[in-house]
């Protein structure tokens, strides 16, 4: 059903996007991936892309562009999240640089994305946030409000698009084991609702229900895809 599509997926040189990337390469679809390492995916056409540049998303873009001719979606995954320390040692330079990642990046895709967009009748934006936009543990300030933000934007994103064919979405996902999942213990997946951890599958068939062609009343949601974790009261 994809056959006819073209994809643009962020941060695919590994985890989530890099599944994501997959899937839709395996349904047939025409696939570009931005990251600053090439993953060599069989059948991708990869740009090196810093998405804390909004030039180099432009010019990849417009390659892209003159290449395909438009592109029918779009998944913002690619993100940062190296500075998660105590609020007291967090730097504003470091605090910056994740917001221009994983916010102003996933916006210039968004609107690099929006500009050259020219089918009339089917288009999807997915921004992939997290359950940490709003519950958190101690030290992820700067991750966690630039996935607060990507909801956010997810919001206004979907009204502003109103009179065009593109709807937008975010997924947040919780707790997605990328690798060693055989390592996981009992308890790790006893304490979801659903008895395990998550997998990138998970947010892969996520994605593909989102950006079916007869979705498109589903627009402007947040989809929370965690087990149930986020459901459960803990007390101490």
């Amino acid at each position: 059903m994809y056959s006819n599509k073209v994809v643009i997926v962020t941060g695919v040189s590994r985890g989530i996007g890099n599944a994501i990337a997959r899937a839709y390469l395996e349904q047939g679809a025409a696939v570009v991936g931005f990251d600053l390492h090439n993953p060599s995916i069989p059948g991708m056409d990869f740009y090196c892309v810093d998405l804390g540049k909004p030039e180099m998303i432009e010019g990849a873009f417009d390659d892209m562009v003159h290449q395909y001719g438009t592109a029918h979606i779009l998944v913002n995954n690619g993100a940062i999240s190296q500075f998660h320390k105590p609020v007291f040692e967090l730097s504003a330079l470091e605090f910056s640089s994740v917001i221009d990642v994983n916010l102003n990046g996933s916006f210039n895709c968004a609107r690099a994305f929006i500009k050259r967009h020219s089918d009339e009748g089917y288009g999807r934006i997915i921004n992939i946030a997290s359950t940490r936009w709003y519950q958190n543990e101690p030290g992820w300030e700067a991750y966690g409000a630039s996935k607060g933000g990507l909801v956010s934007l997810t919001n206004t994103l979907a009204i502003s698009l109103a009179e065009t064919p593109i709807t937008v979405n975010a997924i947040s996902p919780g707790w997605i084991q990328t690798e060693n999942y055989d390592d996981l213990t009992e308890q790790d997946h006893r304490q979801h609702p659903s008895g395990r951890v998550g997998k990138p599958r998970d947010i892969v068939n996520t994605c593909l229900f989102l950006t079916h062609e007869e979705n498109d009343f589903i627009n402007g949601a947040n989809i929370v895809v965690d087990g149930g974790m986020t459901k459960k009261m803990i007390y101490l």
